[in-house]
């Protein structure tokens, strides 16, 4: 391969990969016989893997440990707890120093065969290369239509565009994972930053494949909350659609207050009697409380902003010296 990058050292250029790990012990001797065939095709290039266990409850460490102590191309970092897939994919940008860096999951329902395409594409002068699923078979029906709805409804709300079946699985210049360490907030959404910080983007699709051991840690709770972060941590018209929908909401009581008074006053229609006063009532309470709950988002995130804790806690942190690495 002809490579058309400036490496930060003035050496082989280097890449790091970013793999988060959540009760993945089961499967991590797989993933490493794979990952590291694919790394053996890349022989101009220095490597660093670096593993995220994400306060795991299985072994995942101890399997982490025992890799790391046979390959000294990897390091081991262990979070204090479960800090969620967002923080500890922080955790792994902040110390990734590679040229080009990759997060890629450990279940392989990322093919590491794909890292060989993204690295051409990077040599060839694209800033982040977007690993694109081709379907979402291997996902329920309602799942695939509300992930859909949510790609349709963040891109019309948010002030930047996210790619619609993109994940975190993607190799980033040196630059754009510069850039990623400067945004510090406290509420992660990894895909809305990645579209945030911008620069040359080129996709490539991939199937994914299905998952070998354990479960998914994401169920419907945490795919909502993760999807109301994106919309609200990118947009703030859900505000002007409130303020909006209420102005609307009074411009027609006040319509509706005259006319009441207007036919009693012309044609002696009685007042409309509890029915109608406990509807309007309640329909405006429930407007209310909505409003409410929007508008408490927003200041919930700024009370997180505000109180300027660690986004992650590194329990132990193992690295190999320079020394200690060989050439694969």
């Amino acid at each position: 391969m002809h490579n058309t990058r400036h490496t930060t050292t003035g050496q082989r250029p280097r890449l790091t990969l970013v793999v988060p790990c959540f009760n993945e012990a089961l499967g991590l001797a797989a993933f490493f016989d794979r990952l590291m065939l694919v790394l053996a095709q890349l022989p101009d290039y220095a490597h660093e893997i670096i593993c995220i266990d994400d306060g795991s409850t299985d072994d995942t460490y101890a399997q982490l440990e025992w890799h790391a102590q046979r390959n000294p191309h990897i390091t081991l970092v262990e979070l204090s707890r479960n800090f969620g897939k967002e923080n500890a994919l922080t955790a792994g940008l902040d110390l990734a120093d590679g040229d080009a860096v990759i997060p890629i999951d450990a279940d392989l329902q990322h093919p590491p065969e794909l890292i060989l395409d993204m690295v051409k594409l990077w040599e060839q002068g694209a800033d982040m290369v977007l690993a694109k699923r081709k379907t979402r078979n291997d996902t329920g029906k309602l799942q695939r239509w509300l992930t859909q709805g949510f790609y349709r409804l963040h891109n019309q709300l948010a002030e930047c565009h996210i790619p619609a079946d993109v994940g975190d699985f993607r190799l980033m210049d040196r630059q754009v994972v510069h850039s990623l360490q400067q945004l510090t907030e406290r509420t992660r959404f990894m895909k809305g930053l990645y579209a945030w910080v911008g620069y040359k983007q080129v996709t490539i699709e991939f199937d994914v494949e299905p998952r070998r051991h354990g479960q998914s840690s994401f169920n419907a709770r945490k795919l909502f909350q993760l999807a109301l972060d994106g919309i609200v941590g990118f947009s703030t018209v859900p505000l002007y659609v409130w303020v909006g929908f209420g102005s609307v909401i009074a411009a027609l009581s006040l319509v509706y207050g005259l006319w009441i008074v207007l036919s009693t006053l012309l044609f002696g229609i009685s007042v409309p009697g509890y029915a109608s006063i406990l509807t309007a009532v309640l329909f405006l309470g429930g407007i209310q409380l909505i409003g409410i709950g929007v508008l408490g988002q927003y200041i919930g995130r700024t009370y997180k902003e505000t109180k300027k804790r660690p986004i992650y806690l590194v329990r132990r942190l193992h690295r190999h010296t320079p020394s200690e690495i060989t050439t694969p």
